[in-house]
């Protein structure tokens, strides 16, 4: 198959192939989707083959209005009507309970609930409407990989396995929108992203936040519950502080391989490089780091011979809740312990 890239003059080509039950990648304020008709049971089928995604792992249905999400699910609470309200178009997915046979189990993961989003993109919501239905949109990689904010990333990893890439530039944010559950009594974080747990208080209340994983044997409501996620081939170690940093460049020197280093300017300048070892800059702060972490992953998996990446740790408060989700997820939750490696 031809992966043709599209570009912002040409949503009604685009929109034509998500019609014809193709597959389309479309860009976010957070990350690049990968698009199929939600209503189209093998169009959906065909997003989990071409990115090797486990069945049981559910998608976000990408909408352009509420009254499509009011199409599908149960009615809206009065907390959900004020979060859409201040948050949509924007980096929030929201979990709802379903009308009965209302989505394909392909979509839900087999559950009666269902992620709904509204992307702040002009383009992809032209292209939802053009297309004329919601579209499914797990993060256009190949599964477990980085995420891709550009649409060279999408086409790096799935060219020749989907029809098109809507090519609208790199994504604001870098990470992923926050998933919240309503379907639970009290609002439930189920992935942090974009928008901070303070951010979605000072709308509804009380949000319980620390639901970011399930077990083996369940099915989980939001992607990035259960399967490993964000990772490049090499192994990412998070390194928890400046003072670590200094013994694990000492060890990466000793190392017979490259070694990728993702860290702050701030913090590269106090550091006298081995020869051995590649930097990759995330920016001033946590902010930036956050929009900067998919793509230096994704560099240096680029990269056969690096095999190992150290990377940054920041507190986890704010934007820096999902900033250390995705990081630890990448490193399989492995921080830098030199007795251990060695």
């Amino acid at each position: 198959m031809k992966t043709e890239i599209y570009k912002t003059d040409q949503i009604k080509e685009a929109a034509a192939q998500l019609k014809q039950g193709n597959l389309v990648s479309f860009p976010t304020e957070t990350v690049y989707g990968l698009g199929a008709d939600a209503t189209n049971v093998e169009a959906v089928k065909q997003v989990y083959a071409a990115k090797g995604r486990p069945s049981d792992n559910p998608l976000i249905v990408h909408v352009a209005d509420v009254q499509t999400v009011e199409k599908y699910a149960l009615p809206l609470s009065e907390k959900a009507q004020k979060l859409i309200k201040t948050f949509w178009p924007g980096p929030l997915t929201l979990i709802f309970k379903l009308k009965p046979g209302a989505l394909s189990s392909h979509v839900t993961g087999g559950l009666e609930t269902a992620a709904f989003r509204m992307p702040a993109s002009e383009a992809t919501l032209s292209l939802i409407r053009e297309a004329g239905v919601p579209l499914v949109g797990p993060s256009a990689n190949t599964s477990g990989k980085p995420s891709p904010t550009l649409a060279m990333h999408v086409y790096h990893d799935l060219k020749g396995k989907i029809a098109g890439i809507l090519d609208d530039g790199p994504t604001k944010f870098g990470v992923e929108s926050t998933v919240l559950d309503m379907s639970t009594d009290t609002p439930t974080v189920l992935r942090p992203g974009a928008l901070s747990i303070e951010q979605l208080e000072s709308v509804i209340g009380e949000v319980v936040s620390n639901k970011h994983h399930v077990g083996l044997t369940e099915v989980p409501k939001a992607p990035g519950m259960k399967y490993k996620h964000y990772a490049p081939s090499a192994q990412v170690y998070v390194v928890d502080s400046p003072s670590d940093f200094k013994i694990a460049l000492e060890w990466a020197g000793k190392q017979p391989y490259k070694v990728g280093l993702m860290v702050t300017e701030k913090l590269y300048k106090g550091f006298d490089l081995p020869q051995n070892v590649e930097f990759f800059s995330l920016g001033q702060d946590v902010q930036t780091a956050s929009h900067l972490l998919f793509a230096g992953l994704r560099k240096f998996d680029d990269e056969p011979e690096i095999k190992v990446i150290l990377t940054e740790a920041f507190d986890a408060n704010g934007i820096g809740v999902a900033y250390m989700n995705r990081l630890n997820k990448s490193a399989g939750q492995t921080h830098f312990n030199v007795n251990k490696i060695n």
